[in-house]
């Protein structure tokens, strides 16, 4: 059984650095793919693994494109395990996620701890980043083995892995959405759709490093507004509710979005620099 692990980069470097470092501790995948959708060509540390970089030039964030074209580069891999450039991965995540692979037809998620900014240092040990790290208040993991996840909703494509196969029959992440928002969901509901479920895997964990983060998240106020729109017609339901009713309430989109989004302006730099988290909070 192959396996590749898939990570885009845009400007993250140093973050993706600490990726390969943290696949070079445990066992490494056969292969890695890093799609480059900024042109990132810093050098890379010595590792003892393959390194592929592919360049996707668009403008933005094209992630379903930019997932497709990892998967496209990664061949005849068997498993294909995707970690956002920002996760640190534990040292059995790769070779446990891709066991569960083998074992489940699903889209199998692992837990993952969101580090403070300062978190990772030079010599750091999996032991400080659990010490440092915060789970996610809403997904909920089992202790070990896997459990279905409550509803297709909770997937999120911070670090999971799939069979390549079953990737190619749902027709990977739908390039209909653009940019950021809403494509992993896309995917979770069609996979569900398809008799593919969503896992939870108890055990391993991605180290999430931290970034300005922004609540909400207004600079990519286009990218969720079409988005959204377009989940919703093809489900049914509204994703990232929360998110839409903040666009509400700063008169970037019309109060009543439910029945319909109409985005009245952009907002300003100003808006986007008072919507940014402070560097504490654990989640971004």
């Amino acid at each position: 059984m192959s396996v590749a692990v898939v990570t885009l980069n845009k400007g993250r470097g140093a973050h993706l650095a600490r990726l390969l470092e943290g696949l070079g501790r445990g066992q490494a995948p056969d292969r890695c793919i890093v799609v480059e959708m900024g042109g990132d060509d810093s050098p890379l540390p010595p590792l003892s693994f393959p390194v592929e970089r592919t360049l996707l030039a668009r403008e933005g964030l094209p992630l379903a494109a930019a997932r497709n074209a990892g998967r496209r580069a990664a061949g005849d891999a068997d498993v294909l395990v995707y970690l956002d450039v920002d996760c640190i991965p534990s040292a059995h995540l790769v070779a446990d996620l891709s066991a569960a692979a083998r074992d489940h037809d699903g889209l199998i998620c692992c837990a993952v701890r969101y580090l403070p900014a300062g978190a990772v240092h030079d010599g750091w040990t999996e032991a400080d980043l659990i010490a440092a790290g915060h789970l996610h208040p809403v997904r909920h993991f089992p202790v070990s083995g896997v459990a279905p996840a409550p509803q297709p909703g909770l997937f999120w494509s911070l670090a999971f892995a799939v069979r390549a196969s079953t990737y190619d029959r749902l027709g990977g992440f739908d390039e209909s959405f653009s940019g950021y928002g809403a494509e992993d969901t896309d995917l979770a509901f069609r996979a569900e759709a398809a008799g593919v479920p969503v896992l939870f895997l108890g055990g391993p964990l991605a180290f999430h490093q931290h970034h300005p983060a922004y609540d909400p998240p207004l600079q990519h106020f286009r990218d969720i507004a079409t988005n959204a729109q377009l989940f919703h017609d093809r489900h049914g339901i509204w994703p990232m509710d929360g998110w839409l009713d903040g666009f509400a309430r700063l008169g970037l989109i019309a109060p009543e979005w439910r029945e319909g989004i109409r985005p009245l302006r952009d907002p300003t730099p100003e808006e986007i620099a008072a919507a940014r988290l402070p560097d504490d909070r654990p989640f971004s």
